[in-house]
């Protein structure tokens, strides 16, 4: 119990360090709370809210594993080696893939709810 615990405290410093260090992490955040308000406004039924949070869940974890990768490679070599540029551009187009991907959801869950909000207007 001792070993989970202290793998919890450490996971919070990761997370802390993150929301403290990273400007993109802090962005992504603020829009998940945002996201989050205007959902409990807009009434999302129970299969909108899972995939809403499952999109922020992921949109986070990949900006949370793209500050690993980066924060590895720079302790691994201290130039921009090329194959260094290569690791840390496919990681943070993993994030953007994942972005895109969560604004796409985002469109068409928050557009739905949009159109019935002026129809009934």
């Amino acid at each position: 119990m001792k070993k989970l615990f202290v793998s919890i405290l450490f996971a919070i410093d990761g997370l802390r360090y993150a929301f403290t260090s990273e400007k993109n992490f802090k962005i992504e955040l603020s829009v998940a709370l945002i996201v989050i308000c205007m959902g409990l406004l807009l009434s999302f039924s129970y299969a909108e809210w899972l995939i809403v949070l499952l999109n922020i869940g992921a949109v986070l974890s990949a900006e949370i594993f793209n500050t690993a990768i980066e924060k590895a490679c720079d302790f691994v070599a201290d130039s921009l080696h090329p194959l260094i540029k290569i690791i840390k551009d496919t990681a943070a187009g993993a994030v953007l893939v994942t972005g895109i991907i969560a604004a796409i959801c985002g469109v068409l869950i928050f557009g739905k709810h949009i159109i019935i909000l002026f129809q009934t207007v």
